[in-house]
């Protein structure tokens, strides 16, 4: 057992949602006093760093309203009830940008905000890609944009590319480049 270990004592549903739920917990601290912690309950999501023969990053450019501004992502959406995070994978590709893969490789998985939320992504990197026609959902308004890898550093730069999961691709896209010109 942690030393860590923040014991619930009590749970409270305050707002269920189509993406999340929002629980207020009373937990028990290591050293024996309480406190409060909100806590989101988020069902997973995937992402996927798709990568063109020629070489480019296929991100889409959409408004995010909590951000209350467009910016540009890696496609990525959240897990439906029981779906594998590679069904999901290949799903989110082909939905948001119209590619499909002919090889698509889980990298890795992480925590979005640990602080607040269980949301985990899992991130895959997809080659082989066919170019087809995007299916997003009704509510999903988004444009397909094919980057260089410096183009995309330059989108990170004016924080145009401005939320982890995308960072965290050009970084890894980065690092492969760098391995593959030594």
């Amino acid at each position: 057992m942690s030393q860590f270990l923040e014991k619930t004592i009590a749970s409270k549903l305050i707002y269920e949602g189509k993406i999340i739920s929002l629980y207020l917990e009373d937990v028990q601290l290591p050293n024996g006093g309480q406190a409060k912690r909100e806590v989101v309950k988020h069902p997973g999501a995937v992402a996927v760093i798709p990568i063109t023969s020629a070489n480019k990053l296929v991100l889409v450019r959409q408004f995010r309203k909590a951000l209350e501004k467009e910016i540009y992502e890696i496609p990525a959406g959240k897990l439906d009830p029981n779906e594998a995070p590679s069904a999901c994978a290949v799903r989110e590709l082909k939905e948001e940008t119209g590619y499909s893969a002919s090889f698509m490789k889980e990298l890795t998985s992480f925590y979005t905000s640990p602080g607040f939320a269980d949301e985990l992504i899992y991130l895959f990197e997809a080659t082989g890609l066919e170019k087809g026609e995007a299916q997003p959902d009704p509510d999903e308004f988004v444009e397909v944009v094919e980057v260089t890898l410096a183009e995309a550093q330059e989108l990170l730069e004016q924080k145009h590319i401005h939320d982890a999961k995308t960072a965290y691709a050009i970084q890894h896209w980065l690092i492969k480049n760098i391995k593959r010109s030594k």
